[in-house]
This record gives C-alpha cells, sequence and structure tokens, in this order.
C-alpha cells in the first residue's frame, strides 16, 4: 500500500490541537525560513515516539543542503527513506541534491519517485519546484513554473504553491507577495500552514506594522499550541515597541516545550523594561542558574536592583557583571554603576565610570551634566563646571540648563581662594547668568545667582555694586505676595547683605529698615532684635 502523505495536513491538524505540537513546531519555523530554530526543535524531539521521524529528517537534510553541506543533507534524506521508504519527501531532497550537483536527470529520477507514492499531494509536488528555484531560478524558470502549475493542478485550494510564488516575488514586489500570503491564508482552511502568515506580517510589517500584528494575532487564534505563532507575535510587538504587549505575549510563549533559551533572556529585559524588576531578577536568577557566565543575565540582574534602588545590592552584582572576561559594556552600564555609586555617596569612583562611558559613547552627550554632578559631590567644583560647559558647547541645551552652568561656575568660584583660577569662574558665571536673564528677566533665584557672582567679583565685600544687585533680587520678589512665604531663604540671604552695606555706608535708619524686615522672616533670631535697637 502506497503512503499518502497529504500535504502533512492531517498530521498537522491533529498535532495542533495537543497542548505540545512537538517536532512539528520544527516543521513550521523550517518553512517560516527559521532554520537555526527548526534545528533546534527538530533534533530534540527527533526520538520522540511521537516524531515522524521520515518527515523530521527531510527537514533536517533540507536544513543541511541549504548550508551547502552535501554529506550530512544526504545523511538525513537516507535515514528518512530508512524509517519509511514509502515518505515521497525524502526523494524530493535527494533531487535537490542531485540538481545542487548539476545533475538534473537524476534530479528527475528522484521527483518522479516522490510523485508516484503521493500523486495528489501539491505539498510535495510545491517542494520540487522550490527544489528547482533554490538550485537555479534562472535556469530552471520553465521548471519552476510548470511544477507550480503542475501543484495547482492536483489541488487548487492548496495553500502550497501560492507560498513559494509569494516567497520567489517578496524581494522585488511587496505587494505581489502579500497578495499571495494573503490567498495561502485564505486556502489554508486545515491550519497546516502557518508560514503564510508569519511571511505575511514580516513582509508587511514595515508597510503596516499593525496591520502585519493583527495578521499574526488571527494566526494565533487558530493555532494557538504553535510556538512559532506565539513567539512571531512576541517579536512583531517588540519590533513595534509595543513592549507591555510584548512582555505579556513572551510570558506566555514561554510557557511552551518549544521556546528557546534565548527568548527566555529577551523576557528577562522586557520585564525589566516594563518595570517589573523583581521578576526579571528572578527569572534572570534562573538563567545564570544554568549559565553562571551568561553577561547579558549578569547585566540584567544588575540593572534591576539599580532600578529597585537597593543599591549595596547593585553594586556587589556590577562588580560580578564588570568582572565578565566576555566585555562588550556599554554606556547604560557605566553610567547606572555611576548612578549607584553617587547613592552610595562614592562620587570619585562615579566619575570614573561615567568618563568610561563617554569614552564609549561620545556622542551622548548628555553624560556630561551627570559626570559634572559627580564631580560636585566628589567638591570638585572646576571640573564640575567644565564638565556642565562640555555639554553646553555641544549645542543641545535649555535656559535651565544655562542656569545650572553659571551655577556650577558659582561653586567653583565660592570654593576657590587663588584669584587667577577663581576670577576666570566669576566671569564666566557672570556671562552666562546675563544670557539667562535676558530670557527670564524676572526669575528671583537666576537674579540671585547674579548678585552672589558679583559679590564674588568684589571679594565678598558690601559695597554699591553688590547693594544694587541684592536689591534687584529684593524688588523681582516683591512683586508676589507669596514669596514671602515660599522664598523666605532668598529674602533672608539679600536684606542682610543690604543692611550691612547700609552700616558701612553710614545710613543708619536704612540698616535698621532692612534689618527690621529680616526681623519679620526671622522673629527666632537670637540677638538680632536687640542688635536693631542699638543702631543709633
Amino acid at each position: 500500500m502506497k503512503f499518502k502523505l497529504l500535504s502533512l495536513a492531517v498530521l498537522g491538524s491533529a498535532i495542533s490541537l495537543s497542548a505540545q505540537q512537538g517536532y512539528y513546531d520544527g516543521v513550521e519555523y523550517y518553512r517560516a525560513d527559521q532554520p537555526e530554530e527548526a534545528t533546534i526543535i527538530l533534533e530534540k524531539t527527533i526520538s520522540d515516539p511521537s516524531t515522524d521521524k521520515a518527515v523530521a529528517n527531510y527537514y533536517l537534510g533540507q536544513i543541511r543542503l541549504q548550508a551547502g553541506n552535501i554529506a550530512e543533507a544526504q545523511k538525513y534524506f537516507d535515514a528518512g527513506l530508512a524509517a519509511n521508504p514509502e515518505n515521497g519527501y525524502n526523494y524530493v531532497g535527494l533531487g535537490a541534491i542531485a540538481l545542487r550537483q548539476g545533475n538534473k536527470s537524476a534530479a528527475e529520477t528522484q521527483f518522479k519517485k516522490a510523485k508516484s507514492l503521493a500523486k495528489k499531494d501539491a505539498d510535495l509536488i510545491t517542494e520540487i519546484a522550490r527544489a528547482y528555484f533554490t538550485a537555479d531560478p534562472v535556469a530552471y524558470a520553465k521548471e519552476i513554473d510548470k511544477t507550480i502549475a503542475d501543484a495547482k493542478k492536483a489541488d487548487k485550494k492548496s495553500p502550497a504553491p501560492f507560498i513559494l510564488e509569494a516567497d520567489m516575488a517578496a524581494g522585488e514586489d511587496v505587494g505581489k507577495a502579500a497578495s499571495l500570503y494573503d490567498m495561502a491564508q485564505m486556502y489554508d482552511t486545515d491550519n497546516t500552514h502557518p508560514e503564510a502568515y508569519v511571511k505575511y506580517a514580516r513582509t508587511y510589517f514595515h508597510v503596516n506594522p499593525t496591520f502585519a500584528i493583527n495578521k499574526l494575532k488571527e494566526l494565533l487564534e487558530k493555532n494557538p499550541d504553535s510556538a512559532l505563532a506565539q513567539r512571531e507575535l512576541a517579536e512583531k510587538y517588540y519590533e513595534n515597541n509595543q513592549l507591555t504587549m510584548a512582555a505579556d505575549q513572551y510570558g506566555k510563549y514561554i510557557q511552551n516545550p518549544n521556546h528557546f533559551p534565548k527568548d527566555e533572556q529577551r523576557y528577562v529585559g522586557l520585564l525589566y523594561f516594563g518595570k517589573k524588576y523583581q521578576e526579571s531578577f528572578d527569572l534572570a536568577g534562573k538563567l545564570l542558574s544554568q549559565d553562571p557566565a551568561n553577561i547579558y543575565m549578569q547585566r540584567m540582574q544588575f540593572l534591576d536592583m539599580a532600578a529597585l534602588e537597593k543599591n549595596s545590592e547593585a553594586l556587589e552584582l556590577a562588580k560580578i557583571f564588570f568582572a565578565n572576561p566576555k566585555g562588550g559594556f556599554v554606556a547604560n552600564d557605566y553610567t547606572t554603576y555611576a548612578d549607584v555609586l553617587q547613592k552610595l555617596e562614592q562620587d570619585s569612583l562615579a566619575i570614573l565610570e561615567y568618563q568610561k562611558a563617554l569614552e564609549v559613547a561620545p556622542e551622548k552627550v548628555d553624560i556630561y551634566k551627570d559626570l559634572s554632578a559627580a564631580y560636585s559631590g566628589a567638591k570638585k567644583y572646576h571640573e564640575a563646571a567644565e564638565a556642565y560647559q562640555k555639554f553646553i558647547d555641544a549645542g543641545d541645551y535649555s535656559t535651565n540648563d544655562l542656569y545650572m552652568l553659571a551655577r556650577r561656575y558659582q561653586n567653583a568660584a565660592m570654593s576657590d581662594t587663588v584669584p587667577e583660577t577663581r576670577n576666570p569662574m566669576i566671569e564666566k558665571g557672570l556671562q552666562t547668568i546675563d544670557v539667562v536673564m535676558e530670557r527670564v528677566p524676572d526669575n528671583a533665584r537666576i537674579a540671585q545667582t547674579k548678585a552672589i557672582l558679583i559679590y564674588l567679583r568684589n571679594d565678598s565685600k558690601d559695597n554699591e555694586e553688590t547693594f544694587n544687585a541684592f536689591k534687584a533680587v529684593v524688588d523681582i520678589l516683591d512683586k508676589k505676595p507669596e514669596n514671602a512665604e515660599t522664598q523666605k531663604s532668598i529674602y533672608t540671604q539679600m536684606l542682610n547683605r543690604m543692611g550691612n552695606y547700609a552700616l558701612i555706608s553710614g545710613d543708619k535708619e536704612a540698616a535698621k529698615a532692612y534689618f527690621t524686615r529680616l526681623l519679620e522672616f526671622n522673629p527666632d533670631t537670637e540677638g538680632l532684635r536687640e542688635f536693631i535697637d542699638n543702631i543709633k
């Protein structure tokens, strides 16, 4: 009795209804042009009692043939025939080898044997057409067209020949390929050709990602246990930057026995981006128990602890991560480590990490702002100002950034007692704050920064220039009554300096007025009332 393969339709339908598709997931991955994934599953399931070894060996042979390993391909096709000599597919495989070797006559002999075992099998006939196409689409153009026509004649509603035609058009005519894949989907009533949906989504994704994703959702509804369908939908969510949806879909997919370890790693990352840091950490730990030197999982555990602000734990994990000899560290690795060090008040060490980040990614000029903050934390105020200036010099900054730069120059000047190094900080600070004041003319804090810089320029001595600068700040504050409550510290600083200048300039009434107003803001200041009363 001759064996009828029936396009794997009966087999495929039966398996798709089970909780596990077993080896057939490998078949689906192969048909979807993912040979690496197909190999993993087919080799893993080849010894399972439920595996059709003739079919599994055929696809393993095709994978080897595509890779150019004819000897290995021959071995698998022979094994497939040994498992079931009435399965025509492995004769197709032998014919494909003959075509690669330039022996068309021998190939046709093998193809004839294959068709004699399954005369109405459109899938098998399409595989013959694909063998011609893979060997040489130009030299065998007539054979390809004729064999595709034969497949359609054998079963006019078979998806397989339309999928091959779509594959042939995909590189040149996206619209035509999509239309052919769509037609194949219409004919796939047995749900045995999920590659029609997958290839459609892959071809059309850059044209309309939402439509492509919807196709994969449709596929998954039809084949809920298909690892290919589950994974492709998760991947397309990820590629479309729908990270929450991707994480949810990956979470479902990795429950499939035919998922891949690398997909669990992707899931760890998606959990992190979804702010599910503890779940990400725990899954990374599971993977590290299987592969202790996995640098990606080491990175994720470190990032998870940093995100959870468990900084001591993050510090220890960072040491393990950065000790990994595989290297390949990126800017975010260094900046996250630096952030952790800063939170642990280790600013000097943080500086080194920010510098490493800039070496790896000099185009990420925002890092200069973080480096500046670390320098400030380490009380290296000149370096802090220089780092912030480098950020400004890159050109993409806001008015608030200019204000922060002026404050950096102010801090550098306040910490310095050497005129040769202090004075340039003051002048740069004044130049910067003047630009800020032109953009934001009535802001008390900005005016306060300018007043302090002027005070520093005058060797921290009160004179008419400093008085006018302090008074300008108070005038701005007085425009809004609520500042009497919200800006007491600025009022206190300005009025104190104004009162001191009035005293040294001999205007005692003005001095009493400024100090009296100061008392209103600070009624509990010990001795201030008595000080005012003694001004005569």
